[in-house]
């Protein structure tokens, strides 16, 4: 009886580490650097890697590595491609996911204010559960007002996710807010905050995010 009690207790601390890595609402923090180089005046090349600490950023739980070329086809269009290797702790072992990607960006300038409409599509190759695809839309729109002479620029940004595993559903959605500023002439930073919802087993999980990243373009 004790063993049965055991291995039920076993399962269910599984499947809830599956659902509920973090609690609701928890705090977390976020660092990207990128790195890009022009190719030509339409071609470039962009390497990123990202750190992510959960648990009120207390754990560090993901870690990535991408590689991304893109190509500017027209002033208000955008493609590119690439690859994301992802490291994601899950039940205390850091897990592998392989994710090549393509992507269509479109373009505009409306009195000053700039609109970019991201779409990827995501192969998601995973060493630990079935393979599947991801569908991602992001809009981010930046205000035509500058501050000061670091040009400290304010954005807003909303993403959508829609995953293709099993059945096609929404199951995330990040709402950022943030501003750019140019540190140097070729280096650019941002800071934000971004409200992530996730959707898993039907219940839809909050996770705050403070996020940082850093550019370098040549």
């Amino acid at each position: 009886m004790k063993k049965t009690i055991f291995a039920i207790v076993g399962v269910f601390v599984l499947l809830t580490a599956k659902v509920y890595a973090y609690d609701d609402g928890d705090f977390q923090i976020w660092n990207t650097d990128v790195e890009e180089f022009k190719i030509n005046k339409n071609a470039k090349v962009a390497f990123e890697e990202e750190f992510r600490w959960g648990d009120n950023a207390n754990e560090f739980y993901y870690h990535h590595y991408d590689v991304g070329f893109f190509y500017s086809i027209e002033k208000w269009l955008n493609i590119g491609g690439g690859y994301r290797h992802i490291y994601e702790l899950k039940r205390g072992k850091f897990n592998l996911e392989n994710e090549p990607y393509l992507t269509a960006t479109m373009l505009w300038d409306i009195k000053g204010f700039k609109i970019e409409e991201r779409n990827r599509m995501e192969y998601r190759n995973f060493d630990y559960q079935d393979d599947s695809w991801r569908y991602r839309n992001k809009v981010n729109l930046k205000l035509p007002w500058k501050y000061t002479k670091l040009e400290i620029q304010p954005y807003l940004s909303d993403e959508i996710f829609i995953g293709f595993d099993g059945a096609t559903e929404l199951n995330r959605n990040r709402f950022s807010s943030g501003f750019a500023m140019n540190l140097t002439k070729n280096l650019k930073a941002e800071m934000y905050y971004m409200l992530q919802r996730s959707k898993s087993s039907g219940k839809w999980v909050d996770t705050n995010v403070l996020g940082t990243k850093l550019k370098l373009a040549f």
